[in-house]
């Protein structure tokens, strides 16, 4: 008898990339089809999709109480309570639109009812208390996704909350299932004696369909050459990718390698591992083929560490797998003695350690929970965490995206979103983290360690120049490097046709405006034009009204809670708002000297140089770009 030997024996790493490499040089094309959003559960996204509508699109109460004008309460205190009568307050409950003359709301529990419908506050509020602004969750325009994102319960409603209702996504890849052997008979079919009942299949589908693909299972083929390579045929005109079970070890019988020599190409016959060792892996054309054990566990061996990842790359989706890593709280946190807590985080990777960038505790901020990076719990009795404590974090996303994570602190600006697509859409894909913060909070987070990059646009008042001044002054030992990425229209944002009138900072005085953040580097431009023209902030009404993005404080505009907002000319645009342009700015980014070689870090740096990002900021409009990703010498 002729001895039959495997034509291959190496490790199950070279295997893998073998498969891999095989797969990418396919250079398989996308297929795509729209689907209904409710429908959507557990799909790839296509493309990057983004808001058409805000959420919430309307300025809400966030309690039930009364909404007032905060200026009416104040001086209350304990002992001396403010009476309000029925024409000073509103009855409004948790979601109803907020009344006009009115800017405020006090919880319901906070409320004495006093005689003939008078009621008595025994503390004073704030402009915009328990009040939710348009926006919140997401202002239209904002990218909800980006490319190849798994579409979750979570994502579904935040699609919907944003108005979205039709997602493109990438077509679930379909794997014709092949069992072969004479003695394989239907699991269902009465037994004899040498029959051996077929379901290896069923647990094959199953698998896939966790991994986002679907699969057709044909008949039992039995150990004939001609019929296998003909099922073998079908399968392959039919499907994505094949897979036969059994006939791929060196018995008498097992024609897989030899079938799929003939049809296309042999890449490996025979694995270095125990169970699982008589595989043969290739490509018939375009479609990856995997020839699988017979015994189930030596096939479920070889489908979670050969074939969930050449279904990974058919999906457009990393290998799923469950972990929990360390991380270092990256700001002090408190927290209510009376609950044990549970805060979504950004998790990256910064300097060898990882960092969890808590992100905001709103119950409405569905897209928040979304875009987490995973979770960590505050224990109940405790009164919170200080920064750099270190916590457990259930990742919510695979931990390769932790590993080739590329966290981003500072101004908000949407390039960084469009930068992050760019790089997602890459073969060796890079995640940002980002966290908006503001220009200041970039400088403070670079220098604590917390971050590898830092988006800054902060004016020397003195000297009139850009971000130089802000970096001798505050690394003044080195260590980081300034690097450029644009120039921007900073301006005024208006309704359409500008009814107010308003044309320069001057004209905002007696007028609602929205502001920035403190530190935010457009909120240290306004207070520079303020000074330039003899004006405080006091003579501004809504100066200490926040909001964290520039696509926010358009959002408060184009609903009318506000007559003006400084920002930039890419959120006038998608809200259809007048922009009055006041002031060009250098946009660019810090990067901490440890990590500005790193992979991560090249990629963006890469990015920032490429035709499709100039493209794509070219459609959005009010950038100018000049050598982006090119090093600023800051040398006095």
């Amino acid at each position: 008898m002729k001895k039959y030997e495997f034509l291959t024996n190496i490790s199950l790493d070279d295997a893998r990339q073998k498969m891999i490499d095989a797969v990418r040089a396919a250079d398989i094309p996308v297929a795509t089809e729209v689907v209904k959003v409710r429908e959507a559960n557990n799909c790839v996204t296509a493309r990057a999709h983004y808001a058409v509508r805000s959420s919430p699109h309307y300025v809400a109460s966030a309690m039930d109480g009364i909404a007032v004008l905060a200026s009416k309460t104040v001086g209350a205190t304990e002992g001396n309570p403010v009476r309000l009568t029925p024409d000073d307050y509103i009855v409004v409950d948790t979601g109803d639109p907020l009344p006009e003359n009115t800017d405020a709301v006090v919880m319901i529990e906070n409320v004495v009812e006093a005689e003939d419908g008078d009621v008595l506050l025994y503390s004073a509020c704030v402009p915009w208390d328990n009040v939710r602004q348009v926006g919140e969750d997401i202002c239209m325009g904002d990218m909800i996704v980006p490319s190849y994102t798994v579409m979750t319960p979570a994502l579904i409603g935040a699609f919907m909350a944003a108005g979205v209702y039709e997602v493109e996504v990438v077509k679930r890849p379909v794997f014709g299932i092949i069992p072969t052997g004479d003695e394989i008979v239907d699991g269902d079919a009465d037994l004899k004696p040498g029959d051996i009942p077929e379901f290896n299949s069923a647990i094959f589908s199953a698998m896939l369909s966790d991994w986002g693909a679907d699969s057709i299972v044909y008949p039992v083929v039995k150990d004939k050459i001609d019929l296998l390579e003909a099922a073998v045929t079908k399968a392959a005109d039919e499907c994505d990718a094949v897979l036969t079970i059994a006939g791929s070890s060196a018995g008498r019988d097992d024609y897989t390698s030899t079938i799929l020599t003939n049809l296309g190409e042999l890449l490996v016959h025979g694995i270095a591992i125990k169970p699982g060792k008589p595989a043969v892996l290739g490509m018939i054309g375009k479609k990856p083929f995997c020839g699988m054990p017979g015994y189930p566990v030596s096939g479920i061996i070889v489908m979670e560490e050969i074939v969930k990842y050449v279904c990974a790359l058919l999906t457009h989706r990393e290998p799923e797998r469950d972990e929990t890593v360390k991380a270092q709280v990256s700001r002090k946190l408190t927290s209510s003695l009376k609950y044990e807590e549970f805060l979504r985080c950004r998790v990256a990777e910064v300097d060898g350690k990882n960092i969890a960038v808590p992100m905001p505790r709103g119950a409405g901020v569905v897209t928040g929970f979304a875009k987490a990076g995973g979770l960590f719990v505050v224990d109940q009795n405790s009164e919170g965490l200080e920064a750099g404590a270190t916590v457990d974090v259930a990742l919510q996303r695979d931990k390769v995206e932790l590993e080739n994570s590329l966290s981003i602190t500072g101004s908000h600006d949407p390039l960084i979103d469009e930068a992050a697509d760019l790089l997602i859409r890459q073969d060796e894909r890079t995640y940002v983290v980002s966290s908006h913060v503001g220009s200041m909070g970039a400088i403070m987070a670079l220098r604590a360690g917390e971050t590898a990059l830092g988006g800054i646009h902060l004016l020397d008042a003195e000297s009139g120049e850009y971000n130089k001044a802000y970096v001798r002054q505050y690394f003044p030992n080195g260590g980081v490097t300034l690097i450029r990425c644009v120039i921007r229209q900073q301006g005024l944002m208006v309704k359409k046709g500008n009814p107010e009138n308003i044309h320069s900072v001057k004209d905002l005085i007696g007028k609602r405006y929205v502001n920035r953040q403190k530190g935010a580097g457009t909120r240290i431009l306004l207070d520079y034009l303020l000074e330039k023209e003899g004006m405080t902030p006091d003579d501004i009404y809504g100066y200490t009204r926040e909001e964290y993005t520039h696509t926010a404080v358009a959002a408060a505009v184009a609903d009318g809670g506000a007559d003006a907002g400084m920002g930039i000319y890419s959120a006038a645009k998608t809200y259809g708002l007048d922009f009055v342009p006041l002031w060009d700015e250098e946009y660019d980014f810090l990067v901490r000297d440890s990590a500005l070689e790193t992979p991560e870090v090249q990629r963006f740096l890469a990015v920032l140089k490429s035709d499709e990002f100039a493209a794509r900021l070219t459609e959005m409009g009010g950038y100018t770009l000049e050598a982006p990703g090119e090093v600023i010498p800051v040398d006095a």
